[in-house]
């Protein structure tokens, strides 16, 4: 039974760092103002690629809180707190990583794209422009090139912004690196559909802790 708990509370991660992701990408692409903790650690995510824990990928439970939430609301029954959009990004996002797992000269070309822009945050932080360009640019080269293609709403105004369309990209970027996690925690599409019930008290075990850690 701990073994299972286990299962579901990495599992519950994984998506939570997901939504988390795409929830930021909304924001950034209305204009919203973005939680700096939470784009911190979906962006660090990125370059967490040997964690010893799927928690390890994030740094700890406070920093989905924002994931967390929003995980519940799409996975509780109340209809109302359901956003499709966010449902859309994710169920695109975790199509899009099928196919990247298939495509080992992709896989590659991540790693290493990653692992040069990881040597430039020794002289940057990992939310500084250049850092944030660099991660756009390895998205759009490589995820982007796969069907069917994310398309983002918000201010067009916005969209075209060269500053915020990189942070979207690499935002989608984080939330590929979630959809990977939750792969290799065993989830899959059949896990969402026969398997909520346990998805839901995960996330709200692990939204009690990241209310009292933060």
């Amino acid at each position: 039974m701990v073994a299972v708990q286990t299962e579901f509370r990495d599992r519950c991660i994984a998506l939570a760092g997901l939504f988390q992701s795409v929830w930021l990408v909304q924001q950034t692409a209305r204009g919203e103002r973005r939680d700096a903790t939470a784009t911190a650690a979906c962006l660090s995510s990125i370059f967490n690629t040997d964690p010893e824990t799927t928690l390890g990928v994030y740094g700890d439970i406070a920093a989905l809180h924002s994931g967390l939430e929003t995980l519940l609301g799409q996975l509780g029954s109340d209809s109302a707190q359901r956003d499709m959009e966010l449902t859309g990004y994710a169920i695109t996002l975790l199509h899009l990583e099928r196919k990247l797992n298939g495509q080992p000269e992709m896989l590659r070309a991540l790693g290493d794209g990653i692992g040069k822009i990881s040597a430039q945050t020794e002289f940057f932080d990992k939310s500084h422009p250049t850092v944030i360009a660099a991660l756009a640019e390895l998205y759009s080269s490589t995820i982007s090139t796969l069907q069917p293609r994310i398309m983002v709403k918000g201010e067009q105004s916005i969209l075209t912004g060269t500053d915020s369309r990189n942070m979207i990209r690499a935002l989608l970027l984080s939330g590929m690196r979630a959809a990977v996690l939750w792969r290799q925690c065993g989830g899959n599409r059949l896990q969402l559909l026969l398997r909520r019930k346990a998805l839901l008290g995960a996330c709200r075990e692990l939204l009690e802790e990241a209310r009292r850690d933060s």
